[in-house]
């Protein structure tokens, strides 16, 4: 069993936010893989998936950003599951630019923290973790206001286009392990792009590398409103 946690807050009022996009990544997996209804488990709506040959449990808690390790400590404990191989965390991440993702193995909080309690209550960092960037805040901006608002319509492309490469990586990670997911989708996007189209023009033994770069889709699979049950925390956390 996989276990594929997307971070968020719960409710209306913070659908589509920057801070949700751990939820926008799992509506998109559930798309593609689910056809039923969510149940309640583990203080969060979860459901469950097959990638490929392998189980995998879609979960999105509903405990509010930074309590987040209280469902993943529930799942995990319950489902007796290697940290390292088969617990993802999908988050934001303020560090990268909007649309960027960036997978790694293991690590520190990097300031979010719903990562943050989740490292807490595992006793561990070595966990695979997927961010999606969402950019700084503006000058003078409230870091809190900006992470609870919603993306511009500039961004929005590339969130939609993030959303959709997060799920391909997702399955990936899956069929294949973290590390060549990292080796494939870490890159740079434009720079993946101006490479490819360099070495199309040019390769060593002088012929024509007709080999394609970095393909993103250009449109974003359906969101679920499935994000309904309530919570028993009562206040929101940005970060």
């Amino acid at each position: 069993m996989k276990l594929i946690v997307g971070l968020g807050n719960p409710g209306s009022k913070y659908r589509n936010t920057r801070h949700n996009i751990g939820f926008d990544v799992i509506a998109a997996l559930a798309k593609r893989h689910f056809t039923g209804r969510p149940k309640a488990q583990f203080e969060s709506e979860v459901a469950e998936i097959r990638i490929g040959n392998e189980k995998c449990l879609l979960i999105s808690p509903l405990t509010y950003m930074n309590l987040s390790g209280k469902s993943v400590q529930a799942a995990v404990s319950f489902y007796k599951v290697s940290l390292q191989d088969d617990l993802m965390i999908i988050c934001d991440d303020l560090n990268l630019a909007p649309g960027r993702i960036r997978v790694r193995a293991r690590g520190s909080a990097g300031g979010q923290n719903g990562i943050k309690d989740i490292i807490n209550r595992l006793g561990s960092p070595d966990f695979a973790r997927l961010r999606v960037g969402i950019g700084k805040p503006p000058p003078r901006w409230d870091t809190a206001d900006y992470v609870l608002g919603k993306f511009s319509s500039g961004e929005q492309t590339l969130i939609d286009e993030a959303i959709v490469t997060s799920a391909n990586a997702i399955e990936a990670w899956v069929n294949e392990g973290v590390q060549a997911v990292m080796n494939r989708f870490n890159a740079d996007p434009a720079k993946a792009k101006n490479r490819a189209e360099a070495k199309k023009k040019t390769n060593n033994d002088g012929t024509t590398d007709t080999s394609s770069g970095l393909q993103i889709r250009k449109s974003v699979d359906g969101q679920t409103d499935d994000h309904r049950a309530t919570s028993t925390e009562t206040k929101p956390e940005a970060n």
